[in-house]
């Protein structure tokens, strides 16, 4: 299948490769402007709203605080040996408290904590990528001065004052909150067709837009609710609009729905393996981080 050859799907003639198809206006609208995780979530390119990033915040520092007031009574019931005893715990239970707890809940989920899942957010990258270890250290690190030791007024100044409503974190991180829009609920989960497993696992999906999958997406789980006159019109529009993203093209004779599916299928497995390997990343950063240098045991251990 090269230059001008067209490819046969479900009995219709689709645009030669070389000629670029109509643009698919279904979910278009959704689509344009946003971020498509490998949950098949669409994250809103604008950031978060103020309340909603107040309401992420507050929740997961009240809880931050009550476990530190918690750590800090436990050490002090106990009892230690020396002064300096109680001060290496005071400062174990903080570090671990308001540094390293964060950093690994915000690095394993992606930017999410209890707090932002409850509210709705994501931390993200300015270039809307998920956040690494680095990031989750820069933003932890930056809110001990900002948020704890001067009360989270620079804090709140910062974010009121930043278009992209930034804490002084974000802004030496390089980051930024941005509200999870839709989910998976409710729609009928991706398969791929058996006979195009063998193609899909060996084509280049790694080009198609998050735009267009959102739109294949949108279409396949709602496709039974359209007319078949409609259904067969737009499911060959989104198949031409696919193609051009893709190579090879699949097996000639390909229903559009099938082909769709099977892009979309091996897309998400592609992302799921990338994701797990990202996170099996961040477990060895995390670790090597909390390590102790030159052999020194670990007192909290």
């Amino acid at each position: 299948m090269h230059g001008g050859e067209s490819v046969q799907v479900h009995g219709d003639s689709l645009p030669p490769r070389d000629r670029p198809p109509s643009r698919v206006g279904y979910g278009a609208e959704v689509a344009t402007q946003g971020i498509l995780t490998g949950e098949g979530v669409l994250l809103e390119a604008e950031p978060a709203s103020f309340a909603s990033r107040m309401l992420g915040a507050a929740i997961d520092y009240l809880l931050a605080a009550a476990v530190l007031v918690a750590a800090l009574i436990a050490a002090s019931s106990v009892g230690v040996a020396s002064d300096s005893g109680g001060r290496i715990a005071v400062i174990v239970a903080m570090v671990t408290v308001l540094v390293l707890v964060p950093v690994t809940v915000e690095t394993l989920s992606r930017g999410r904590s209890l707090g932002r899942l409850v509210s709705g957010v994501r931390i993200v990258r300015d270039d809307g990528g998920p956040v690494t270890v680095r990031h989750a250290i820069v933003r932890a690190l930056v809110g001990v001065v900002e948020i704890w030791a001067l009360l989270g007024i620079p804090a709140l100044i910062a974010s009121i004052a930043s278009p992209h409503g930034k804490r002084l974190g974000d802004m030496v991180a390089g980051t930024y909150a941005v509200r999870v829009r839709g989910g998976p609920s409710g729609r009928a989960p991706l398969v791929m067709p058996a006979h195009l497993a063998g193609w899909a696992h060996h084509a280049d999906v790694a080009r198609l837009p998050d735009s267009l999958a959102l739109a294949a997406r949108q279409f396949l789980g709602r496709a039974p609710q359209l007319s078949p006159a409609s259904r067969a019109e737009l499911g060959t529009r989104l198949t031409a609009q696919v193609l051009t993203h893709v190579h090879p093209w699949p097996p000639a004779g390909t229903h559009p729905e099938l082909f769709l599916a099977a892009v979309l299928a091996e897309r998400r497995e592609r992302e799921l393996a990338t994701e797990a390997a990202r996170t099996r990343r961040a477990h060895l950063e995390a670790d090597a981080f909390t390590r102790l240098p030159y052999g020194v045991p670990d007192p909290t251990t």
